[in-house]
């Protein structure tokens, strides 16, 4: 997906279906085998999906923060059209953990009732950014470690697995090359923008750490059906170097794949997350059934 500006993204209607579904749009799992692989961990697919699905969600909620601070109306546009497509790759994940566990909760249960410690999204999309240029890294480093991953997933065992992140494929390239361009615009740009932008990387490069270390379900699928992580470390290496040297931007030590201690994938979430969940959770939570 290429476009020279967000108002062609957002009028553009022959992709309709990478907009979140259930809103009027075709479903872009139509006709999609939704039987479980055989010899597949029922239990470990829905805590796999649980994981990107969440990635995407609370990324998608940080993101939507940021509708009416942008710089420009046309970077509102995008942000929120960046914030949409990964609403609807979290709805898309969260359907199929729901549909695959066996307690069967669906997405809204998935998304709005479930506890702190439940959520299994990395920590990288929890962050609070503290300026454009914070957001700007911190959107590359994301976009760039789930660009290299669905690429991957698109051969997955799981036939919805492989469906959403071919769909996914193309959001999160474009995603990737927003970010890039601010990222190269406000390092390359004044003296200020320059001391901002690095700023900006010093503070993200340590988060993606947790990005590349393997959880154990990932693990167990990897054979046929999830993708390892660590074998995402070289792409994400190479794309991140790149931009900063096209930024003038001084690379950051990012810290090796291996992290100790419990991370994100095991629902140890930073302080962030409270805040999060309570304004994300708190219209279903005290209207308990309510539909709108």
């Amino acid at each position: 997906m290429s476009f020279d500006a967000a108002y062609e993204a957002l009028t553009d209607h022959d992709d309709d279906a990478r907009w979140a579904y259930g809103t009027g749009f075709t479903d872009p799992l139509a006709g999609v085998d939704t039987a479980v692989p055989a010899g597949v961990d029922r239990a470990d697919l829905a805590a796999y999906c649980l994981m990107l699905g969440d990635d995407a969600l609370i990324m998608s909620h940080r993101l939507q923060q940021w509708v009416t601070r942008s710089p420009e109306l046309e970077d509102e546009l995008a942000i929120a059209n960046i914030a949409l497509d990964l609403l609807g790759q979290a709805r898309l994940l969260l359907s199929r953990a729901g549909a695959v566990e066996q307690a069967g909760r669906d997405e809204d249960a998935l998304a709005y009732l479930r506890e702190e410690a439940d959520f299994r999204n990395v920590q990288l999309v929890e962050r609070t950014d503290d300026d454009f240029a914070q957001l700007a890294a911190r959107l590359l480093a994301f976009a760039t470690w789930r660009l290299a991953l669905l690429d991957r997933l698109t051969a997955s065992a799981d036939p919805v697995l492989a469906a959403i992140a071919a769909k996914g494929v193309k959001e999160i390239t474009y995603h990737r090359d927003y970010a890039a361009q601010w990222v190269v615009r406000l390092g390359d740009g004044t003296p200020l923008s320059h001391d901002r932008m690095q700023a900006a990387v010093d503070a993200v490069a340590p988060l993606t750490a947790e990005l590349f270390a393997t959880h154990e379900i990932e693990s167990r699928l990897s054979t046929a059906v999830a993708v390892d992580p660590s074998t995402l470390r070289a792409e994400f290496d190479s794309v991140w170097a790149q931009v900063l040297q096209a930024a003038t931007l001084t690379p950051a030590q990012v810290p090796p794949s291996g992290v100790d201690g419990p991370r994100g994938r095991d629902g140890v979430h930073t302080p962030a997350m409270a805040d999060i969940l309570a304004e994300l959770q708190n219209l279903a939570r005290n209207l308990p059934g309510g539909v709108w």
